[in-house]
């Protein structure tokens, strides 16, 4: 090479180099032109101008200086600004596109110069050879730096972003409560990724409905992160641009936040107001309304400074799970001065489908125990029956655990004689199955005490019971095959009979917690009653105790799970029974409640069930017996003495009925049954006449036909008495009628 010619292309880029704001301008007019992704955000666009300043200047100092291309210095802040281009998700052909259309306008300036310097073809040709070589070694350099910045800044974000979805995971969904959900979900973003989070559910989805076809929809806010901070104002339509899903970057790319070793800063947010207690339907052309109308993600700019507390980027990102709209969740931010872009959005994404995830779980799971609880409680006593046996308060309570609700209950029951039966039992298992089987064995027991079996007996029919619908669910056709049907299947029950005349208890138990009772004097105590086999085994026999009560004295019955939680076992809950049981208290509500807070866990593994009753007397005043003969004559004393009796009483209003009904009842208790006979009036709510004998059989009502001269005493009964029965005792039986005035 000529001696001029190294000198040819110093000299031209020494002549370019006064120029070098025009070739700049030139290079980032091209740029703006080919690549405008490259200026769509004011981040990118001042990095895009400060690389092309710098290395058109770097570039220009290494020609003019004849420098080595491999030694030219490139900029210092080259490598970073790979890594804050790689942080906002440029596209890396766009960077290394325009490295090339630079190269190029630099290349035709310089060789423009060097025509312009030389009139020698052979100099200006050769001096073009040398600018191509060290052009080419140089833009070479450049990418392949950028390239590996830029990779391992990708990789990095890449890395961090899957531990954000996975930390997402972790801390996103820890219950089955909808409203905790959305509230980790926004706590989550602004410790992230935003200055401000908002999560608000449809209104018809929180009321069990799927369908999202309505119009207008309605929103309802479920959670705001942080807590102390105030929404930005609702805009109708975006101030500077507003770019739906379909433009956003098609490849995934690393940026999706500010990296945990920057945190942003916080804005000073205004003060806080309250939510609309309303659900409400978001703005016309709102970032909320536009992503639940396309069911897409939407980003949106406002042109504001940051730091002004109406924000000045927005992500709105419909939270959507199994084919349904749930709702939509808005990130803003106010006082990071970095707008939001695509990466921002593929993280909000993948947050966002896991939390809707764990939002319709929650969904699900709250309608599906609401729906079982419902089931439940209807099947349960909506108010305790007028009865003067006992005075009765009483609580269930549903399990708050994942299990839901199990098949705990209890029951009221008067009976004939002023009696009444007082019934708690649990069925095995949880969930609609155990609160359907209670609804049956509830509806067996009321049936069984109806005929007035004594407690023994009562549960041994209660045992057949629920053998026979383990059959049958055994032998379901529509039966899930997987389903545990035995395990399922299964029950306790604790079953007393008070009688407020004789003031004595009888009860049986199968397998279920004993009962508590408490006497005037304040002693506690569990009675000593056999436990017996719980249902569903057959063929064991039930014991029965009977105890006698002072007047006011409490009995308690309640489930396994309020006194065996995981705090306590089954002893020691007993225990501590006894001893609230014992504290005098203002009223059997305040007993009730009392225990529950000294024994009840703050989130129960197992639903609940407790029955107090304080026992009532019917004093000999209001009772009158009469000892009869088996001889016909006695039957006309024995409507004299109810007659007297009533007049005592005030009663004379019901004295022809009475009459008639008892001038029945003993003459089928002569003709039929065996001495001694007893007659018995009871003034209760309603009189009651009572007449015993010792024979075993159990009349019937029938019809009589038109010849026959007997059958119609029953007959006339039933047509007086507002109730009638009979009940079995073990030397003999019990004929009743309840006359109501």
């Amino acid at each position: 090479m000529e001696p001029t010619v190294g000198r040819l292309l110093p000299r031209a880029a020494y002549e370019l180099g006064s120029r070098a704001d025009e070739l700049s301008a030139d290079v980032e007019e091209c740029l703006r032109r080919e690549l405008p992704e490259l200026w769509e955000t004011a981040n990118v666009s001042r990095l895009t101008t400060q690389s092309v300043g710098e290395h058109i200047e770097a570039a220009l100092f290494g020609l003019r200086h004849s420098v080595e291309p491999s030694r030219i210095e490139l900029p210092a802040a080259d490598l970073e600004r790979a890594r804050l281009l790689a942080r906002h998700g440029t596209p890396l052909s766009a960077i290394l596109r325009a490295f090339r259309l630079a190269q190029g306008i630099v290349m035709d300036r310089l060789f423009s110069e060097m025509c312009r310097l030389s009139a020698d073809a052979e100099e200006v040709g050769a001096a073009a050879r040398q600018l191509m070589t060290v052009s080419t070694t140089y833009v070479d350099r450049v990418s392949e730096q950028g390239v590996a910045a830029y990779q391992e800044e990708r990789d990095r974000r890449l890395r961090w972003r899957s531990a954000m979805v996975n930390a997402a995971s972790m801390r996103i969904g820890t219950t089955l409560d909808i409203s905790r959900t959305t509230q980790e979900l926004a706590d989550f973003a602004t410790e992230q990724f935003a200055d401000l989070a908002t999560v608000d559910l449809l209104d018809s989805v929180l009321r069990g409905q799927d369908d999202t076809g309505q119009d207008p929809l309605t929103l309802r806010r479920m959670a705001r992160g942080p807590a102390e901070a105030t929404e930005p104002e609702s805009q109708s339509q975006p101030e500077s641009q507003s770019q739906p899903d379909s433009q956003r970057p098609s490849q995934p790319n690393p940026h999706v936040a500010t990296p945990p070793q920057q945190p942003q800063p916080q804005p000073p947010f205004p003060q806080p107001h309250p939510s609309p207690p309303q659900p409400q339907p978001p703005p016309d052309g709102s970032p909320a309304a536009r992503a639940l109308a396309t069911g897409r993600p939407c980003r949106h700019e406002y042109d504001r400074a940051p730091g002004d507390p109406r924000g000045h980027s927005t992500l709105a990102v419909p939270l959507r799970a199994r084919g349904t709209t749930l709702g939509v969740a808005e990130f803003h931010r106010v006082g990071n001065p970095d707008r939001y872009d695509g990466e921002d959005l593929l993280l909000a994404q993948e947050i966002v489908a896991r939390a809707a995830v764990a939002v319709d779980n929650a969904r699900r799971y709250t309608h599906a125990r609401a729906t079982v609880i419902t089931l439940q409680r209807s099947l349960l006593p909506r108010q305790a029956p007028e009865q003067s046996a006992v005075d009765v308060a009483y609580r269930y309570l549903p399990a708050s655990s994942e299990a839901g609700v199990g098949g705990d209950w209890y029951d009221v029951i008067p009976l004939s004689g002023a009696r009444v039966a007082l019934v708690v039992g649990d069925v095995v298992g949880h969930g609609i199955r155990a609160a359907a089987t209670m609804g049956r064995l509830r509806t067996a027991v009321r049936t069984l005490a109806d005929i007035d079996l004594p407690p023994e007996e009562l549960l041994t029919h209660l045992d057949d019971v629920v053998l026979r619908l383990f059959t049958e669910a055994c032998t379901d056709p529509d039966a899930d095959p997987d389903a545990d049907v035995g395990g399922d299947m299964g029950a306790t029950c604790l079953y007393a009979v008070y009688d407020p005349v004789s003031r004595r208890c009888t009860m049986a138990r199968a397998g279920h917690v004993p009962p508590a009772v408490v006497v005037r004097d304040g002693t506690a105590e569990l009675l000593d009653l056999p436990a017996g086999p719980p249902l569903g085994l057959g063929g064991l026999p039930f014991e029965t105790v009977e105890v006698e009560l002072p007047e006011g004295s409490l009995i308690a019955l309640c489930t396994d799970g309020l006194i065996e939680t995981r705090d306590h076992d089954i002893d020691e809950g007993l225990s501590t029974l006894r001893q609230l049981l014992a504290q005098p208290a203002p009223s059997l509500e305040a007993a009730c409640d009392r225990v529950l807070e000294a024994l009840l866990p703050s989130r129960p593994d197992d639903d609940i069930a407790l029955l107090l009753a304080r026992t009532r007397v019917l004093g000999a005043d209001r009772v009158a017996t009469w000892e009869l003969d088996a001889d016909p004559a006695v039957v006309a004393r024995a409507r004299s003495d109810v007659s007297r009796q009533l007049a005592d009483w005030g009663l004379e209003e019901l004295g022809f009925v009475a009459e008639l009904v008892v001038s029945e009842l003993v003459t089928n208790a002569i003709r039929y049954g065996r001495s001694p006979i007893r007659l018995r009036l009871i003034n209760d709510r309603s009189l009651l006449c009572e007449v015993s004998d010792s024979g075993s059989t159990t009349p019937h009502l029938r019809r009589a036909r038109g010849l026959d001269e007997g059958g119609r005493g029953l007959l006339l009964v039933a047509q007086l008495a507002g109730q009638w029965g009979t009940r079995q005792a073990r030397n003999g039986k019990t004929v009743w009628a309840e006359l109501n005035e």
